[in-house]
């Protein structure tokens, strides 16, 4: 997706507004219908069920008939490939879409005069019902596209995303591997010993948020004053999260062009992040300090890193198991949890190898050592395994 910032009009921005909101209405109407299906009731109807359906319900509600019969067909289309995606068991199954969080309406069928160049900044989108809306030309438009996404953030920000499917970018060939080991404190450490921070908001700006959230929580619910915080801290989290995704590109882009294979760590971000409030009947503990944790890796953009780099350099990612490479030296391969001294510090037990402890973890997972419970590298028998009693036959 090639994303670029859209500059309505008032009176533009109202039509988008309208299209986001009859998309969603059409959108749920079939999530409900989906609701009260039940076995033995036959199957549901599909596309074309569903489209003579909006043409009798456009023809009984004028409101529903003064919008684009395109956007309304689209969300028809696009909840129909929804459900196809979890009877594959690819997706979850498609939930309800609300105002204010789900916000956006997808057009097809583009044609190439649908799009045109303005001056050297500035470019148009033709959208039904909108007419000739503008928009940032940050970059080249692909070409051939045909179709895109008009989208609004919680910031009230307009987007428009073309359907582009980008070309990888090929290896330099010289045969270096690097491995990427993912914290909080260090975002990305390489084996190189490279160590990357994601950036964040100012400290004012972070100061900022933290005063909104706080008048946030003291104001009505339902009132203006409340609606104006929400936006504001909307603006704040927003911001913070184009600094992350900027980062995410640059440092994908800059692994995907220096070296011809990236292995990093295989984890599992959404168990991770998991809440541990628990349950009422069998209450977590040190809630708050875990979930400060899960907001500092979300923050890293662990996630977001890994499938950057799948899509700009695939074939050349690899999965490492995570398992142990924080305990084991990369030097002489001897496991002892006692060798990491502190979060950043590794000091080997038998070598005495001193460095970053980020580092050698990269360079365990530049390796591809898949280390298994008892030590050892999954390929010669461990070499930390306790002497096991040997039976003799008896005479």
């Amino acid at each position: 997706m090639s994303r670029y910032r859209l500059r309505p009009s008032l009176a533009q921005e109202a039509a988008l507004a309208g299209h986001c909101a009859h998309a969603r209405y059409v959108w749920n109407l079939c999530v409900e219908q989906e609701s009260h299906w039940r076995p033995g009731r036959g199957s549901m109807p599909g596309f074309a069920g569903r489209c003579r359906q909006l043409s009798e319900a456009r023809a009984n509600n004028a409101w529903l008939a003064e919008d684009s019969v395109i956007v309304q067909q689209q969300a028809i289309r696009d909840h129909d490939q929804a459900m196809r995606n979890h009877f594959a068991g690819t997706h979850r199954p498609p939930s309800w879409r609300k105002a204010g969080r789900d916000e956006g309406f997808r057009i097809v069928h583009v044609k190439p005069s649908d799009v045109r160049r303005l001056s050297r900044k500035i470019g148009e989108v033709r959208i039904p019902k909108a007419g000739w809306v503008r928009f940032r030309w940050s970059r080249q438009v692909p070409q051939d596209v045909k179709s895109f996404r008009v989208t609004m953030d919680r910031a009230g920000r307009w987007h428009v995303a073309f359907a582009a499917v980008p070309d990888p970018i090929p290896g330099p060939g010289n045969g270096e591997v690097v491995g990427v080991d993912r914290g909080v404190a260090i975002s990305a450490a390489l084996s190189t010993g490279e160590l990357l921070c994601c950036p964040g908001l100012p400290r004012r700006q972070q100061q900022r948020l933290r005063r909104l959230k706080r008048r946030l929580a003291r104001a009505k619910r339902g009132s203006e004053r409340r609606k104006q915080v929400k936006r504001a801290i909307a603006r704040l989290k927003g911001r913070d999260a184009d600094i992350r995704k900027d980062w995410c590109e640059k440092t994908s882009t800059n692994l995907a062009c220096r070296f011809d294979l990236i292995r990093v760590e295989d984890l599992k971000i959404g168990s991770m992040t998991r809440s541990a409030k628990g349950t009422a009947a069998q209450p977590g503990r040190n809630v708050r300090q875990k979930a400060g944790l899960n907001r500092e890796i979300l923050r890293s953009g662990w996630g977001l890193l890994v499938r950057r780099l799948h899509e700009k350099a695939p074939g050349r990612v690899e999965k490492v198991r995570a398992a142990y490479t924080s305990q084991r030296c990369s030097a002489c391969g001897h496991i002892a949890a006692g060798s990491r001294e502190s979060q950043a510090l590794f000091r080997c037990a038998a070598c005495g190898n001193t460095l970053n402890a980020d580092v050698n973890a990269a360079r365990n997972i530049a390796a591809g050592h898949a280390v298994t419970a008892r030590g050892g590298d999954g390929d010669a028998r461990p070499v930390n395994r306790e002497p096991q009693p040997v039976l003799l036959p008896t005479a």
